[in-house]
């Protein structure tokens, strides 16, 4: 099949279920008026996020990989008035951006935006005590995934779940030669699962705007 196809059936489903309020657009605006490659997950993607964050009637949602926000005001949106999601992004201007879309979006009060070193921050919150969060999304640099895994389920609790996006590669996962430290990043977390009984997991195939990738889905047990 075509991948043409493939980007149509998703307009298609994102006509249905996912369309974009201003907010995201704002967002998607400020990445193609910077000419950056938009790393953001798509549409269909944000909706089905706010899906799990229903199904485990989520409060706190914890994210690592702002960006510039868009998957961030879909998080949020899906959130009730009193959630909280914190979202953490590495990179400064990314960063500021970010906090710009998400003052745009109303939604200040709802996010709160940690600057810095993700596995850094995370080992303050769980040397504080953080609550656990309900829901996990993980869309950040690949090298450490696992070890963002890792310290998701330190921050869990029972049925929370936690998505990891990207980690087939384009089908580059299968090669076990492979040097590139992003596939042997998601390849570490992919082999973790396979004797890890603090989830149940699977990783769900996925096409069409994004191309051909995968997404971690687990429920902490």
């Amino acid at each position: 099949m075509e991948r043409t196809l493939f980007e149509k059936v998703d307009h298609y489903i994102a006509g249905l279920t996912a369309k974009e309020n201003p907010a995201l657009l704002h967002a998607t605006a400020t990445i193609d008026g910077a000419n950056l490659f938009n790393q953001s997950i798509s549409a269909v993607q944000g909706k089905m996020l706010q899906v799990f964050l229903k199904a485990c009637n989520a409060q706190r949602v914890l994210e690592l990989g702002t960006f510039r926000a868009y998957s961030t005001i879909w998080l949020a949106q899906g959130l009730p008035k009193n959630g909280k999601l914190v979202t953490i992004e590495f990179d400064q201007t990314h960063a500021e951006v970010a906090r710009q879309n998400i003052e745009h979006a109303h939604l200040e009060t709802i996010v709160e935006l940690k600057v810095g070193n993700a596995l850094e921050i995370l080992a303050t919150m769980i040397q504080d005590n953080e609550p656990p969060f309900d829901l996990f999304f993980i869309d950040a640099d690949k090298p450490p995934y696992l070890e963002y895994f890792q310290m998701a389920l330190k921050m869990s609790r029972k049925g929370s779940i936690i998505i990891c996006d990207n980690v087939i590669r384009n089908g580059k996962v299968l090669d076990e030669d492979s040097t590139d430290e992003k596939v042997r990043g998601v390849q570490r977390l992919n082999d973790f699962l396979k004797n890890c009984d603090q989830v149940t997991a699977t990783i769900l195939q996925t096409v069409g705007t994004k191309e051909y990738d995968g997404m971690l889905i687990a429920v902490v047990n």
